[in-house]
């Protein structure tokens, strides 16, 4: 069977902006990012670079109904689920104080390959849609960073007293 990566490649802007962090972030993030579609092939991906690089997964491509989401930090890479507060947490994880969101940190590869981790994408992908749902399948970026370019500041002539 084909590899997921090869069916599924990662998006071009996506690689573009894991550029930005060491080697070791970037290929957890899509290391995580394969653990996520190879539970949910079909989910839509929409890919945010914001402060963080940012990748939501979901079956509509709408915000509301995404199921977990994974971001880039400068030493870890954590996986969200948008309503982790509700999800059952039998191998304590979840990390978190907010109302809704929670998440698990991924230091090493070894924590990808935790057998709990796709049990918790699980979860949330059935509390998020009936069963059966199906996304698009497609990744799309949704944002970038712009880089600002700083206007001249305009000097006025004084008022004279």
């Amino acid at each position: 069977m084909p590899s997921l990566t090869k069916r599924r490649p990662p998006h071009p802007q996506l690689l573009g902006f894991l550029e930005a962090y060491d080697r070791h972030i970037s290929d957890l993030a899509l290391a995580l990012r394969e653990t996520v579609l190879e539970e949910s092939p079909d989910a839509s991906e929409s890919i945010y670079q914001v402060y963080t690089v940012a990748i939501w997964f979901g079956f509509s491509g709408k915000m509301k109904d995404m199921f977990c989401y994974i971001t880039t930090n400068a030493r870890h890479v954590n996986l969200g689920f948008p309503r982790g507060a509700s999800l059952p947490d039998p191998n304590r994880v979840l990390e978190g104080e907010g109302k809704a969101m929670r998440h698990i940190k991924f230091r090493t590869q070894r924590d990808v390959e935790r057998p709990f981790v796709r049990r918790y994408i699980q979860a949330a992908m059935k509390q998020a849609a009936p069963a059966g749902a199906r996304g698009t399948g497609q990744s799309v970026v949704k944002s970038a960073v712009k880089k600002r370019v700083k206007k001249p500041v305009k000097r006025g002539r004084r008022a004279a007293k």
